[in-house]
């Protein structure tokens, strides 16, 4: 085996211990097993110890299955034998589990032709499904039509439910006590409310059905939510009374307007007391723990309709689909669908619901050990495999489907444990069990061998071991406790307070028996040795530069260090230049480690940002390019610049931000050019073909250039002054027009402009000729 080695690792002292570690693991019974100086573990896989010289003495149990009885598939339902009729195959397997060790086998299941069908008609009798009643009193006639199509031997039951007879749940004053309805102008007569009647059972007399219909008063409840989930228990559990045929199928279809009570809502009106999941109809038939009992739960619904093989039909009003839609996910079994307000579509709801529970098979499985690990994978019409699946869709009747379930013991029980579970198709009466045994004791144990010669008379000797006596000890109980066994003990410690042997073997009298180890040898007078615990390097017992010996490196020459990982050799640390890492670290282990920041590579020659690095590259452009500088001598110049890659160009791109501009000057001009570190270790350097050079401006130019300006500088402040006196001209103006608009005199006169002529009115008295005058004078 590679890697890892679980089964000698695990440190297993018995056969039934190895058993546990790994399926694949095996015990070798072998007397004269191993050295005499270490031991070998006899847990091993089974391909190492036949290596090892156990061929015929290995005990290595497998996990299996057998089938106990498999009586073939029916085809067809109906008939005189309906007892007979299998859906399921096989019907018994007897399965042997080694823990972890997985084994399966194949069921196949087919939902025959022609099967009985019992259909038992639940119907909520509350006063809002009046209208309702009226259109189901010929139900029975006309299901019974649509219901022989599919099958030719049907029955018919019916039952109803309105809600607990008590507050607040209904109404309890004793003017409600004959008639709850008294006050109610829209239905002013109904019946008392009632938790559950059964009212007809089981017949394939579908008239009976139709006068039990027509015999229907609806009563009335308080508050909205009805008591629905008391009815389909008792419906489930009662199976006298209802009159299920352990040979048919099973239909419940529960018919509402409204939601319904769960467990717990009886706490309103004071039942603190679970539902029992028990049969409570009296002599009249009547649901006669209603007020003592609360709702069901939905687990508890779940169980019963799966118990008794009960496919429960949901068909419930429009604006109720969603919450009984989420009922479905989790009561095992059950469909929706929706129901007209006046239940006209009743009938093709009923035979939608029935193809659709027949067009599908999914597996349920009980009690099942906590200690055992279920997985299936469906096989569907399609002929592919689902694994994780246990159900298959979109079946004709006659279609066979199978699953492969594969089974895996994750413990072993007590001895001689033995368990049962069973698996079968939800809502069918076929079933297949399932009987499991463990294989969790070695063959060789029931061969052991009491004071037996081999353990020197003092032990069972069994699969290969001594099981000493109390008072010896010893790989063959060749020694006995006390004193002297206490001598014995001390030998096999290196120190007081320390475990025998390091705990890494096994003290056999005086002497230390090493444990053999798939890392290495253990060693010593203790075992306290080995070659395999040293300090690593990347995962490299002593880098690979040295020898292991109990725990400590020893290392090669060249090479120091807790894990031999440090050289002592200095020679890859000398740069080009012949300096000790460019002269910007230092040489550790072999290996420069770069001080100076910014620089990088092996030899930390690498430093864009160093001061002088520009200087470094003209050397190589001028000694490459021209031939000439200090390292202008061939031989030198190869030596030093073999990393710099040199391109010359036209016009100098500054635009990488990675790259770094260096220039020198060259006779009065500028030779220009980019330093950029590639990832590959080498230089890049872009320059210039020719250097840059410049030439002295011209007096005249410059003459010209200073009128110029002179000029431009006076044109641009009359131009500015001239934008402020527009500017003030266009204020007054402004303001002159608003003055003159706040004027009241009319535009045509002139307010500065007087007449030249005055008049001035004198009264006066005056008698001239005798007469009096009275007026005025010009």
């Amino acid at each position: 085996a590679e890697g890892l080695n679980l089964c000698t690792s695990g440190s297993a002292t018995s056969c039934e211990e190895c058993l546990l570690i790994h399926p694949k693991c095996a015990w070798c019974s072998k007397e004269d097993f191993g050295s005499t100086k270490s031991i070998t573990s006899r847990c091993d896989f089974l391909q190492n110890l036949i290596a090892n010289g156990c061929a015929g003495a290995i005990e290595n149990p497998s996990s299996s299955s057998s089938v106990v009885k498999n009586v073939p598939l029916s085809s067809k339902g109906s008939g005189q034998t309906h007892l007979d009729v299998t859906q399921i195959t096989p019907q018994k397997v007897a399965l042997n589990l080694r823990p972890g060790d997985q084994t399966s086998f194949r069921v196949q299941v087919r939902q025959v032709e022609d099967y009985p069908v019992d259909l038992y008609y639940l119907m909520d009798l509350s006063l809002s499904m009046n209208d309702d009643l009226d259109n189901i009193r010929s139900l029975g006639t006309k299901l019974a039509e649509e219901m022989r199509k599919l099958t030719s031997n049907f029955r018919l039951g019916f039952g109803s439910f309105v809600d607990k007879n008590i507050s607040p749940f209904s109404y309890t004053a004793p003017r409600y006590q004959n008639n709850p309805c008294i006050g109610y102008k829209l239905f002013p007569s109904c019946v008392p409310s009632f938790g559950f009647r059964h009212l007809l059972s089981l017949t394939d007399k579908v008239d009976r059905f139709n006068e039990e219909v027509r015999k229907q008063k609806v009563s009335r409840n308080r508050d909205a939510p009805e008591g629905g989930f008391d009815a389909i228990l008792q419906a489930a559990v009662c199976k006298e009374k209802i009159g299920w045929r352990k040979e048919a199928s099973h239909l419940l279809v529960f018919t509402t307007d409204d939601v319904p009570h769960i467990a717990l809502d009886g706490k309103l009106g004071g039942l603190v007391q679970p539902h029992d999941g028990q049969c409570h109809l009296n002599e009249a038939n009547e649901y006669s723990a209603s007020s003592q009992l609360d709702y069901p739960s939905l687990a508890l619904l779940g169980e019963k309709l799966a118990e008794n093989n009960i496919h429960l039909i949901f068909a419930v009003t429009k604006s109720h689909y969603i919450l009984y839609k989420n009922f479905t996910t989790l009561i095992p079994g059950t469909t929706v669908e929706i129901l007209h307000k006046d239940s006209k579509n009743i009938i093709e709801l009923i035979v939608k619901a029935y193809n659709s529970i027949r067009s599908k098979v999914e597996l349920t499985v009980w009690d099942s050990p906590e200690d055992i690990g279920l997985t299936f994978t469906a096989t569907c019409q399609d002929g592919l495999s689902y694994p994780g699946l246990r159900k298959c869709g979109d079946l004709k009747i006659g279609d066979t489907v199978s699953f492969e379930v594969a089974v895996e013991a994750r413990s072993c029980p007590a001895e001689d444990t033995s368990h049962t579970f069973t698996i079968k198709p939800a809502g069918f009466r076929d079933t297949l069990e399932v009987a499991v045994t463990y294989s969790c004791l070695c063959g060789c144990t029931g061969r052991a061998a009491p004071a037996s010669g081999k353990c020197s008379g003092n032990g069972t000797y069994a699969c290969g071991l001594c099981e000493c006596d109390p008072g010896y000890l010893g790989a063959r109980c060749e020694c006995e406790e006390g004193a002297s066994g206490d001598l014995h003990h001390a030998l096999c410690r290196e120190a007081e307070g320390k475990p025998l042997c390091s705990g890494r073997g096994e003290c056999s009298c005086n002497q230390c028996l090493c444990y053999e180890s798939e890392f290495g040898n253990i060693y010593g007078p203790f075992c306290e040795c080995d070659d395999f615990s040293c300090a690593r390097y990347k995962g490299v017992l002593c880098s690979g530069h040295g020898e292991c010996h109990c725990g400590e490196c020893k290392c090669h020459a060249g090479y120091i260090g807790d894990n031999c990982n440090c050289s002592t050799e200095m020679d890859s640390c000398v740069s080009s230049d012949g300096q000790m890492c460019s002269g910007r670290g230092a040489c550790v282990c072999g290996k420069c480690q770069c001080t100076e920041p910014g620089a990088f590579g092996e030899t930390c020659e690498k430093c864009p940002t160093c001061p002088g690095v520009c200087s470094t590259k003209r050397d190589c452009i001028e000694c490459k390019l021209f031939n000439s500088g200090r390292l202008a001598d061939n031989q030198t110049c190869q030596k030093h610049c073999k990393d710099e890659i040199i391109t010359t160009v036209d016009v100098l791109e500054t635009d990488d931000p990675n790259a770094i501009l260096c220039a020198y000057p060259v006779n009065n001009c500028v030779m220009k050019f980019t330093y950029l570190e590639l990832p590959s270790g080498k230089s890049n350097l872009t320059v210039l073909k020719e250097p840059a050079c410049s030439s002295a401006p011209s007096a005249v130019t410059i003459v010209l250039a200073v009128i110029g300006s002179v000029v431009l500088i006076g044109i641009i402040l009359l131009a500015l002054w001239k934008l402020l006196v527009t500017i003030h001209d266009r204020r007054e103006f402004d303001r002159f027009q608003s003055e003159r608009s706040r004027a009241r005199y009319e535009m045509a006169s002139n307010p500065l402009y007087r007449k030249p002529i005055s008049t001035h009115n004198v009264e006066f008295t005056f008698n001239k000729l005798n007469k009096s005058y009275n007026g005025t004078v010009d």
